[in-house]
């Protein structure tokens, strides 16, 4: 008897994978039903995490908790609901491990439909898969940093405040590689450009408006201080030279 029941259980699962995949691109239907508490009774406890990269296409594992933090660098996050994307809950209460759903539609600004698993007791079960019920954000500044969701038992909105983390969104996070040229272009940009040894010296030599002698910047300029004393002793033999003939 037990192996029939797993293999009607497996039959079940198999039967309802295709239509789960599908229904992850099928999301877009501009809904307005909105009385909630539409359920899946399958016979398996299944956990949010699972269910949710299943539906979503989100390929993060471990606790509901730490998607948040796994999706940064790895999947675009925001605070806005989009179609596929996962809501992140934080832990709360009882629920000290976090939760995960993904959007299956958008109702209005604070209200959406969600698909998840292992929320509501159903028929005095966990681990069952609610589908397109509502979620709504009760947050003051309508960020979604908080939500209230539909529960199975009292046919209506639970009247919890559910902390939230933000929504992963299925694309990749949009990155800038430190050794681009961009970055090298905008790194050399905040820097002051650096002047050459040429170039300090030049300035050195225009003092109040008028080129000074030969032997600027000698500390700085090693080759130029030898340069500027054979120069310097041209220029004196030069003169004994004409001397010799006044």
């Amino acid at each position: 008897m037990k192996g029939q029941i797993l293999a009607g259980v497996s039959a079940a699962l198999a039967i309802a994978a295709p239509a789960i995949a599908k229904s992850a691109i099928d999301f877009d239907g501009d809904a307005r039903d909105v009385s909630g508490g539409g359920s899946a009774q399958l016979p398996q406890v299944l956990q949010c995490v699972p269910y949710a990269r299943k539906v979503s296409g989100v390929k993060l594992y471990g606790d509901a908790w730490t998607w948040w933090d796994q999706a940064a660098g790895r999947y675009e996050r925001g605070f806005r609901p989009r179609v596929g994307a996962v809501l992140a809950f934080k832990p709360h209460g009882n629920m000290r491990l976090g939760h995960v759903a993904a959007v299956s539609r958008i109702i209005d600004s604070r209200t959406i439909l969600i698909r998840h698993a292992n929320w509501s007791p159903i028929n005095g079960r966990r681990g069952q898969i609610e589908d397109n019920v509502r979620a709504i954000d009760v947050s003051e500044d309508n960020d979604w940093s908080e939500v209230r969701v539909w529960y199975d038992p009292i046919q209506d909105l639970g009247g919890t405040r559910w902390p939230i983390s933000g929504f992963i969104y299925n694309r990749p996070a949009k990155r800038l590689d430190d050794g681009s040229v961009l970055a090298r272009v905008q790194q050399r940009k905040a820097q002051p450009a650096a002047r050459s040894t040429v170039q300090l010296a030049r300035a050195d030599r225009r003092e109040n408006g008028r080129i000074q002698p030969a032997s600027y910047a000698r500390s700085a300029d090693p080759i130029g201080e030898i340069i500027a004393a054979r120069s310097a002793g041209t220029r004196v033999a030069a003169r004994n030279d004409s001397r010799r003939f006044d």
